[in-house]
């Protein structure tokens, strides 16, 4: 049992290559249903369930980062039973660091059930060193990935580059920010993939070969 851990730049294909790898494998794509499904084995409510991952995270502003403040990401309604037998509700607010360790605790528990596709929620820094993991970047040239947004969300050139700058730094800020590692590292993967030499087809073809390594 293995976990495959995808890093890539959006508008690379990277969402594409996880999908179709998962196919290959039979492994299971990391989604919301995926983490929800693990917390509640944890004992964890689904109202407590947000995956914060770097494609929700939004750029802090100068604001935030000069008094360190975050808003809180939601706030629930916990119902319980006190020692009276009697119900009560608990507003609770989930907030970044609570989110980022349910994240954590969820990806861990993910390896040790194994056959997996993970893609970001810094999984590359959380899985590091971990055995039978294989840590994959999945990069493109700055055209290809124009061209893809483009297409894909119905934006202008100068809409999909401004679209791809700020993916490319809230992502880059979520590592950093979080597990204090450069997003773009090589040291972090075992491969990285240049989408504008290899096909998705050929690129899941090259994961194979390298899962195979480590397994061996």
């Amino acid at each position: 049992m293995s976990i495959v851990t995808i890093s890539r730049e959006v508008g690379s294909g990277g969402d594409e290559v996880a999908h179709r790898l998962c196919e290959v494998l039979g492994y299971r794509y990391f989604d919301k249903a995926l983490m929800t499904e693990v917390a509640v084995k944890m004992g964890i409510s689904e109202a407590e369930v947000i995956d914060y991952s770097e494609d929700s995270y939004k750029l802090r502003s100068f604001i935030d980062n000069l008094f360190r403040r975050r808003e809180p990401l939601a706030t629930i309604t916990v119902r319980s039973t006190n020692s009276a037998g009697e119900i009560t509700h608990m507003t609770e607010v989930l907030d970044e660091e609570r989110a980022l360790k349910l994240i954590q605790r969820t990806v861990e528990r993910l390896r040790e059930r194994g056959n997996v596709v993970i893609v970001g929620r810094g999984s590359q820094v959380i899985l590091r060193d971990a055995p039978g993991v294989l840590h994959v970047r999945i990069v493109a040239p700055i055209e290809q990935r124009i061209s893809y947004i483009m297409i894909n969300r119905s934006l202008t050139r100068s809409e999909a580059r401004e679209y791809i700058e700020t993916k490319d730094r809230a992502s880059a800020e979520y590592l950093r920010r979080f597990y204090g590692v450069d997003w773009n590292d090589p040291s972090l993967y075992h491969l990285v993939i240049n989408m504008g030499k290899w096909n998705v087809d050929e690129a899941v073809e090259i994961i194979q070969y390298a899962l195979k390594k480590i397994q061996s």
